[in-house]
């Protein structure tokens, strides 16, 4: 006997006709809006899209959402920690959506994988219960992405909830002793390359490059600076609260807000009598006016000096020694903020649009001279996660000729027996000594050695540990709790 073909399923009978009633169709519920989340996925757009820093994006998008009463403190706590935490592993947390998905990681829509590394972090890095994670990623995904791509979502987000952050880990990184670069990149999130460059630099064995790499990871203090003869670190203290604020580590001018707030909201802050500055930017400028020159002490120069930080501290303690600080920036709208840092210092300056490599200034001019070249800021990794992301290695030959004009252009500029400070937030070898170096020695087309040399740096850092071996010094955030900022000292010779 042959089989018969499936008979098509009947619908069921309407009531009263003796068959069974049918199920009603679910009724369509309109996505919830998160404010929170919603803030976050707005931030990380803005970082992938336009390039932003999320530093500069979040603020403005804060204040905003303050303005509703609904919106409280914890809510803004949330989305910090939402965008921040996202930023800083997503290596991490796109090696767990790669193992979850059936396509390449480059394949799937921005957008979309902004939702999944927000809910990936929910999900390994916060106390947030898992179902709760999921949810509210699903929904943000009906809102900006549509219940199509929401269904992806969750199915890649229940994937991710079935493991740990320590599960995922095991499961994505190499073993440490097969591959050791790539282990501490997946481990600790850090572009590979990143990776290898800080290695070299920091020097030693296993132990002291995880606790760099685990330092950058985490959320930084914000750090107050008090321009000396314009405010005081006690003020700051009784402002900020004693239970919220502390003394700077190193900096007599420092106070660290260890509880969060908002700086903007401090008398002192407003008024331009103090300022944000991380503890390493103050040692950078403090050591430059304290090492000691030949003769006159009258003219100081900081030779790239937006966005102003270092230029209002070294405006403040030439004053007190009756010297004059010209504070020069390329960048037009950087000067403005320059001019807005130093507007109200008790002594001589004047703020300038100018070229570093093309100055207008005569050379031997100064007295002191700071360059804080523009560079990678792989030394602030911590403040600016996404900066880890969005550099690469060939950066550093964009820098180069830049860094090395800049120096030469200071030491022009600078008399002899006059000192010269030559910084940046860098670590990395091409960008700090190997530059110092080069100039010395007049490497590169067309460079001619130059007479200087090169001071110790450490004993105008007093009180700080591990600085090495000097004459140069560089800062870590895992053994000085700052930026990792780079100083050599260098003096005219001839």
């Amino acid at each position: 006997m042959s089989e018969q073909p499936r008979q098509p399923r009947r619908k069921p009978a309407a009531e009263g006709a003796g068959g069974r009633q049918s199920k009603p169709a679910k009724p369509y519920r309109r996505p919830q809006k998160d404010p929170v989340r919603m803030l976050a996925f707005e931030v990380l757009r803005a970082v992938d899209e336009r390039d932003a820093y999320a530093n500069l994006v979040l603020p403005p998008l804060l204040r905003k959402a303050r303005q509703d009463e609904s919106f409280q403190a914890r809510d803004a706590a949330l989305a910090t920690e939402l965008v921040y935490g996202t930023l800083r592993r997503q290596g991490t947390y796109d090696a767990v959506i790669k193992a979850c998905i059936d396509r390449p990681l480059r394949e799937v829509d921005p957008p979309v994988l902004d939702v999944l590394s927000l809910g990936a972090h929910q999900l390994l890095g916060t106390r947030i219960p898992t179902h709760a994670a999921v949810s509210a990623s699903v929904e943000l995904a009906r809102v900006v992405l549509g219940d199509g791509r929401a269904k992806f979502v969750n199915a890649v987000l229940r994937k991710i909830a079935a493991h740990d952050m320590d599960g995922w880990l095991e499961r994505v990184a190499p073993p440490y002793e097969d591959d050791a670069e790539e282990h501490l990149a997946v481990y600790h999130s850090h572009p590979r390359w990143v990776v290898s460059a800080l290695w070299d630099s920091l020097g030693g064995g296993r132990a002291g490059i995880e606790d760099l790499l685990e330092a950058d990871n985490e959320r930084p203090e914000v750090t107050l600076v008090a321009r000396p003869g314009r405010s005081t670190p006690q003020e700051l203290l009784e402002a900020v609260g004693e239970d919220s604020a502390l003394p700077g580590r190193w900096s007599p001018y420092a106070v660290r807000m260890a509880e969060g707030g908002e700086p903007g909201a401090l008398e002192a802050v407003r008024e331009g009598r103090a300022g944000v500055q991380d503890e390493g930017s103050q040692l950078v400028a403090m050591a430059l006016a304290a090492a000691p020159v030949e003769g006159r002490d009258q003219r100081w120069l900081d030779g790239c000096a937006g966005p102003g930080g270092k230029a209002a501290l070294l405006a403040a303690l030439a004053a007190d020694r009756g010297a004059f600080l010209l504070a020069s920036e390329k960048q037009p709208h950087r000067a403005r903020l320059v001019e807005k840092a130093l507007a109200g210092n008790p002594g001589p300056y004047q703020v300038i649009t100018a070229d570093g490599t093309r100055p207008p200034w005569l050379p031997g001019s100064f007295d002191r001279v700071l360059m804080d070249v523009p560079c990678t800021g792989l030394g602030a990794l911590r403040r600016r996660p996404e900066a880890r992301w969005r550099r690469r290695p060939e950066d550093l030959d964009g820098f180069a000729p830049l860094q090395r004009g800049l120096l030469r252009e200071a030491l022009s500029a600078v008399r002899v027996g006059g000192v010269v400070g030559y910084a940046t937030c860098s670590p990395h070898l091409a960008e700090t000594r190997v530059v110092v170096d080069d100039v010395l020695k007049g490497r590169g087309a067309g460079a001619e050695p130059v007479s200087a040399e090169l001071i110790d740096a450490r004993p105008f850092m007093s009180g700080v540990p591990a600085l090495g071996d000097g004459p140069d010094v560089q800062l870590w955030p895992h053994l000085h709790g700052t930026d990792a900022m780079y100083l050599a000292l260098l003096r005219r010779t001839a």
